[in-house]
């Protein structure tokens, strides 16, 4: 028996006999032991059996997409000398910091003499047996025209920027560089988000030459701390941003919905690079205290006649004077210009509130004279125009937006899109305020 299958015979033991047998394991075994990763990966962490063509991790966070990713590259790497393999990440900083030197990363899973050298200048992995990775960053799509590769591994591409489709164009280029070899492979791994890319490669499943495995955070919770889990399930349990970002799932749109959550992909960004000429902060107050949050959202134009969304400073469950508190300090940290305040639910009792808190921005009090549905579907039209851009991620503020439904309802989280309320009075505001009535002109 070579120590492989001691290796497999060990892992079928009782806890106690296994510790013990392992601790009179000889040396040289106990680090081949420790080196085989099909040991010790569970099963969904490994590729595979069909005949694939992509590789899509689609997991959790926490779930060892990494790790699964390098070690499929190292056993690419070890036993073909001829492969030539690129390392694509959302940018080359993140391809260095976690693809190669990571915690999880190419490097962290080599022992002795058998690991690649890094030359950073060159971006490039070299194997002992000439095997070779090269990185590169989803940023700069055209860097990857032209070099030609036998398998790839790309990192957290939904993260990957679509801005003039430029994750797509990383894509294909990269796929019609795949020619190396006689089966070209690559492992995709990633976090799931409704972006254009990711709707591709799921699609409706049937693509032969795509291999998808789904997995969660909590599949690797005994290599977590018991805290981490325990927070994550109270935190975030069953919600669509746990979902998503801890169960794995792809979350689907609701039919109907003014907003979709790959419209909202398509108009996000990192920074906001303009100058900012007017901000707004928009609030719907809670009707009480007893389960309502606040939504206060900062919303911004800038010179481009472009609406940014800066932030999402609700509150949940607050009392008068913390709802008012929050809108001050929102107020003054995002140097608002006005706050545009729904006061259906008693006007003078709010503006009263909002000054007790010292807000001294100028306050527009607004009156909902028709439906939720009815008030969002202009604001929603300035999404699908491209006119608007959400700075960052703002998952429940985009969780209500996604289940506001045209032609009345809501089908979303909580009892009311409180977030989404604010958000439709910012922006009418800024970008719909000084409309007036439809009229036609004589010729």
């Amino acid at each position: 028996m070579d120590a492989i299958e001691r290796g497999r015979f060990v892992f079928n033991m009782e806890d106690s006999d296994r510790h013990r047998l392992l601790r009179h394991l000889p040396e040289d075994e106990k680090e081949t032991l420790e080196a085989y990763w099909p040991f010790w990966a569970r099963s969904e962490q490994l590729p595979p059996e069909s005949n694939w063509r992509v590789w899509l991790i689609c997991a959790g966070r926490g779930f060892g997409k990494t790790r699964a990713g390098a070690e499929w590259v190292r056993h690419i790497a070890e036993e073909d000398p001829f492969a030539r393999i690129a390392l694509v990440a959302r940018s080359i900083g993140e391809a260095r910091s976690v693809m190669v030197e990571g915690e999880s990363g190419l490097l962290a899973c080599h022992t002795g003499d058998d690991g690649p050298v890094f030359e950073p200048s060159l971006r490039r992995l070299t194997w002992p047996n000439g095997a070779q990775a090269t990185l590169y960053s989803a940023l700069e799509p055209e860097s990857l025209r032209g070099p030609q590769h036998s398998h790839a591994w790309c990192d957290e591409i939904a993260k990957w920027d679509n801005s003039s489709e430029r994750a797509m164009t990383c894509w294909d280029n990269l796929q019609m560089g795949l020619r190396l070899g006689e089966r070209p492979q690559v492992l995709a791994t990633t976090t799931p988000r409704a972006v254009p890319l990711m709707r591709r490669l799921v699609g409706d499943g049937t693509d032969p030459d795509v291999a998808v495995t789904r997995g969660s955070t909590y599949h690797n919770a005994e290599h977590l701390p018991a805290d981490f889990i325990r927070a994550m399930k109270r935190q975030y349990g069953s919600t669509a941003l746990g979902r998503q970002e801890l169960n794995g799932e792809l979350l689907a749109d609701v039919e109907g919905a003014l907003w979709s959550r790959s419209m909202l992909e398509r108009c996000r960004q990192d920074l906001c690079l303009e100058q900012r000429m007017r901000t707004v902060i928009g609030v719907d107050p809670p009707a009480s205290a007893r389960g309502d949050a606040c939504g206060i959202v900062v919303c911004a134009l800038t010179e481009s006649g472009q609406a940014k969304v800066l932030a999402d400073a609700s509150v949940e469950r607050p009392s008068p004077e913390r709802w008012a508190r929050a809108v001050a300090s929102a107020a003054m940290v995002w140097k608002a210009d006005r706050v545009v305040a729904e006061a259906n639910q008693g006007g003078a009792m709010v503006e009263s509130v909002l000054r007790a808190a010292d807000c001294q921005m100028p306050l527009k009090l607004v009156h909902a004279s028709t439906g939720k549905s009815a008030r969002a579907e202009p604001v929603a039209a300035l999404y699908e125009a491209g006119r608007v851009n959400h700075i960052g991620t703002f998952p429940l503020l985009e969780d209500e937006l996604c289940c506001v439904m045209a032609g009345g309802g809501y089908q979303g989280p909580g009892r009311s899109p409180d977030r989404a309320d604010a958000l439709v009075w910012a922006m009418t505001e800024l970008m719909l305020g000084r409309r007036g009535e439809p009229a036609v002109r004589a010729l």
